[in-house]
């Protein structure tokens, strides 16, 4: 799985076993999450036996949940992939955008490994047969990008002398497909909360302060698009991340976003993440939840920020310049609905890694 500021990695075992608390207690077998990324709680629930709905509107995210979550791993949709990955991986590199503007113009990724995605990002569209396969190997190269890349996670920088992991080769292998049923959708959260048809689980994890994915992850957007967009800054961001933000990125509308939201989404259990980097109160979340769902029960988690905030903060000549505040963070598992105390007792004895 790529590196996600936000992702929910050492959380999911327990939003698992909460999910599979509500299971046993009302046979729930469908699953929505809402917000998701790099689609790692989408993956769980879907392990765990759950029908999934995937939703984001990033475009990466779109061709992850098609590849992990609509995808039925025990059938044959991604059976002419191998030999394609095994034509990609013999491409000649090429020199095109992707190399100039992430390699030259910017130092993501060493040069050699640009060209080369130059060659296959072109590829894949003139060889894939439809778009499950397309979103297969796309997600490859996805994942083979973010092993030989040069940031601490996200793409708002890069580091100042090359990573050790960007002078390997880029190599594309089969993503493990999963099987079950699912469906991914790059919705408006808000929009499809007054769409969709009633789940009987909602995982809610929204952004929760100023800091827009799509600027985060720009280059992923990028690649998944193929568009060649007009970039500036140091960090060659697309010319759209200066207008796509989401209500939930600006203060003065975050709360009204997230209150519809929670308003208007037809669950009837519902798991909510956030942590105390964000916009909202604890206790406005909590009374939000109990006004809708009635029963609230709360799981809160110790875990560690993101690597860059152990680096430190720096300025561009690479010079240490500032403290950072704290290195752990608080992460809250609300769980809303009949039986919610009974749920967290029932999944409390699932270990959340640290």
């Amino acid at each position: 799985m790529i590196k996600y500021i936000g992702s929910k990695r050492t959380l999911l075992p327990r939003i698992v076993s909460l999910a599979e608390a509500i299971r046993e207690r009302t046979g729930a077998t469908t699953a929505c999450d809402l917000f998701t990324g790099t689609t790692r709680v989408a993956q769980g629930l879907k392990k765990s036996g759950f029908y999934v709905t995937a939703n984001d509107l990033a475009s990466y995210s779109e061709v992850l949940a098609r590849t992990y979550i609509e995808v039925d791993g025990r059938g044959a949709q991604g059976a002419g992939c191998s030999a394609k990955l095994a034509h990609l991986n013999a491409l000649p590199g090429v020199d095109g955008y992707f190399t100039r503007t992430f390699c030259e113009e910017a130092r993501y990724f060493q040069p050699f490994n640009g060209r080369r995605i130059d060659a296959i990002r072109a590829e894949i569209d003139r060889i894939a047969d439809g778009d499950v396969e397309r979103s297969i190997l796309l997600t490859s190269l996805l994942l083979a990008a973010d092993k030989v890349d040069s940031t601490t996670g996200l793409q708002m920088a890069y580091l100042k002398s090359w990573s050790p992991r960007s002078f390997n080769a880029l190599n594309l292998h089969m993503p493990e497909l999963i099987g079950g049923h699912g469906r991914a959708l790059r919705e408006d959260a808000n929009t499809l909360c007054g769409a969709m048809a009633r789940v009987d689980i909602a995982y809610v994890d929204p952004p929760y302060n100023q800091h827009s994915y799509h600027s985060n992850y720009h280059i992923w957007e990028t690649v998944v698009r193929n568009d060649a967009p007009e970039s500036y800054g140091i960090a060659r961001k697309r010319e759209d991340c200066r207008e796509v933000k989401s209500d939930f990125n600006v203060k003065g509308r975050s709360w009204d976003a997230f209150s519809r939201l929670i308003r208007d989404l037809r669950a009837t259990h519902l798991i909510v993440s956030f942590n105390n980097e964000g916009f909202f109160a604890y206790d406005d979340i909590v009374a939000l939840l109990e006004e809708v769902q009635g029963e609230v029960a709360v799981v809160p988690v110790e875990f560690r920020r993101y690597v860059g905030a152990t680096i430190g903060i720096h300025n561009l000549r690479g010079e240490k310049v500032g403290r950072v505040s704290h290195v752990t963070n608080r992460e809250f598992l609300f769980v809303a609905g009949a039986g919610a105390g009974a749920i967290v007792r029932m999944a409390s004895g699932v270990a959340c890694p640290s």
